[in-house]
């Protein structure tokens, strides 16, 4: 039986067939015209004056933390990450040849605990990746406050936080560089894909460099891939040699393709029609989410804020008379999917036991890592849907002779 409120989705348009088409038709299909394309409408839809478009949101966690070898960081420095996100988070900073240093996240916004950040602080500290986890933005005011002081660089994980505003400003603005997955369950999306924002025009270039194995070409708009054309900065290297196959620095291999900009360029379309639709949703089911009080909690949108409507978070409170299995089982046997809410990254996930946390050092995350699960918001449901979802967790806690 399928699902009457699946998890997610995606919109592709008649204009991102169409594209697809074409890209085959021309036989380009790897990174040219369709990708600068995407990365134009995604700058301007974060307010950046540069995007670069990647094969994955975990590559541009990896490749903004990367870019800061160019600045002076040096392998095995330290990013401070919160302990509570998607796996990948912490695995990008690994992959980028820095040391993951864990803090707690504030249970009641899922986000890291500021106060605590600059006791996290070493002499080997290069940068700080605030996730907006769930769509709800980091406090980013006091996080750059602490950053400028310190002077680090500051990398927004904002893979779920595509539409999210705080004081006024898009995610993906407010620090040095954001980084997005346009993954299928993400309001813009490419099926597989992300993308690096920044107002900073040497850390693109770079980023440019790190996709494609540290080549030294690395120009904003390509003339080889986009017109496949004669490009005369080819042969500016040595005696006039091809500086495509010059490699400053050590690279990546993550290169967005043409056919997945063109489901990017379709999903940009209609992306104020999905994200308004997803955050009616999402603020439908947190405005009368207070009902299920003391056993469930949410989220809530500040009046500073807009929360990207990535999905609704539900944590199970402690005294419930239920456990997350019990809970998301009757959601899932009852027609609404569910995905378990993450882990405390040092504690709950075993690649990071190497780093030498232990279980307790991270009580909030881990809390979340036992007792939480989302469900979807997106742009094939609609009020009704959310209203069943209301219907359904009432129902549960009847169920349980709680009401």
């Amino acid at each position: 039986m399928a699902f009457k409120v699946p998890f997610g989705t995606i919109t592709i348009t008649d204009k991102a067939r169409q594209l697809v088409n074409e890209s085959l038709d021309r036989k380009r299909i790897s990174s040219g015209k369709l990708v600068r394309e995407f990365e134009d409408k995604f700058a301007r839809i974060a307010g950046v004056k540069e995007a670069v478009a990647l094969s994955s949101g975990t590559d541009a966690d990896i490749l903004a933390l990367a870019v800061l070898h160019d600045f002076g960081a040096k392998r095995g420095d330290e990013v401070i990450v919160p302990a509570l996100s998607f796996v990948s988070t912490g695995g990008a900073i690994i992959h980028a040849g820095f040391t993951p240093v864990f803090v707690d996240i504030d249970r009641e916004t899922l986000n890291i605990k500021p106060e605590i950040i600059e006791a996290a602080i070493t002499e080997r500290t290069r940068a700080i990746m605030p996730v907006h986890l769930m769509g709800k933005p980091a406090n980013m005011n006091m996080i750059n406050a602490i950053a400028k002081q310190h002077k680090l660089a500051v990398v927004e994980d904002a893979a779920e936080a595509h539409g999210a505003m705080y004081h006024g400003k898009p995610a993906g603005s407010l620090a040095d560089m954001g980084a997005f997955s346009t993954y299928i369950a993400h309001i813009i999306t490419t099926g597989e894909g992300g993308v690096v924002t920044t107002d900073n025009e040497e850390y693109a270039e770079v980023i440019r460099s790190l996709r494609s194995h540290g080549r030294a070409c690395a120009c904003k708009q390509c003339s080889l891939n986009t017109t496949s054309g004669y490009c005369a900065k080819r042969f500016s290297g040595k005696d006039g040699e091809d500086i495509r196959f010059t490699f400053e620095r050590l690279g990546y291999s993550c290169k967005m393709n043409e056919m997945e900009a063109a489901i990017g360029i379709g999903a940009m379309e209609v992306y104020h029609e999905i994200l308004n639709k997803r955050h009616d949703n999402l603020k439908h089911v947190l405005d009368r989410f207070d009902q299920f009080a003391p056993f469930l909690a949410t989220i809530e949108e500040e009046e500073w804020e807009r929360i990207g409507p990535h999905a609704i978070p539900i944590i199970i409170q402690e005294g419930a008379p239920f456990s997350r299995v019990d809970f998301s089982q009757y959601l899932e046997h009852h027609g609404i999917e569910t995905r378990t809410l993450f882990n405390s990254m040092p504690t709950q996930c075993q690649g990071f036991g190497y780093l030498g946390y232990k279980y307790g050092d991270f009580p909030n995350a881990e809390y979340i890592g036992n007792n939480a699960i989302h469900i979807g918001c997106h742009q094939d449901v609609g009020i009704s849907d959310m209203d069943f979802v209301l219907e359904t967790i009432t129902e549960f806690i009847r169920s349980r002779k709680l009401l």
